[in-house]
């Protein structure tokens, strides 16, 4: 698989929606552009298959989307997808601006601080209003850590890893 057949997982199907086969999706971004401007989804199974379809509609809904897909007319024939990750190829994303990173970029990294203090491995991202917060697990300890530029200093995806700056008491939590 080339960089460009990447999978980069982008949301979840967490339901359905309605009678005609619609589905809802959790995004991890929030960025419907990438699934519009998508000509097919390739779904990966609670059992780790893989399936691309191609989409017939993607709209914005309660925070999410809602997804709809070729062949697919009835909610019957879709319960099945509910659980699914959804994945896009690489190449089918946009390039991130420059300090933009995607998360399947940053889980893995090692995360230390300006002091050169290594803090473990950043495991897990989650939003929340304001701004990402990193989950990053070390030896004993795990640590979230705001993902602004007050903290992030640096990040090195090659290099597999992110310098932190950390705020008065962050790691103390």
């Amino acid at each position: 698989m080339t960089d460009q057949d990447e999978l980069i997982p982008v949301g979840k199907i967490i339901g359905t929606h309605g009678i005609k086969g619609f589905l809802k999706v959790h995004s991890y971004s929030g960025n419907i552009q990438s699934l519009q401007s998508a000509q097919t989804v390739l779904l990966r199974g609670k059992n780790g298959t893989l399936n691309e379809y191609g989409i017939k509609s993607v709209a914005a809904h309660a925070g999410g989307f809602i997804l709809s897909l070729d062949d697919f007319s009835d909610i019957n024939q879709v319960l099945f997808l509910t659980g699914s990750e959804l994945c896009l190829k690489r190449s089918q994303l946009p390039v991130p601006d420059e300090d933009e990173y995607y998360w399947s970029d940053l889980i893995g990294l090692t995360v230390q601080t300006d002091q050169g203090v290594e803090l473990g491995t950043l495991v897990d991202i989650f939003e929340t209003g304001s701004s990402d917060i990193y989950v990053v697990r070390g030896e004993s300890k795990e640590y979230l850590i705001p993902a602004i530029a007050d903290v992030v200093a640096s990040v090195d995806v090659p290099g597999k890893k992110m310098i932190i700056t950390p705020l008065d008491g962050l790691l103390d939590l």
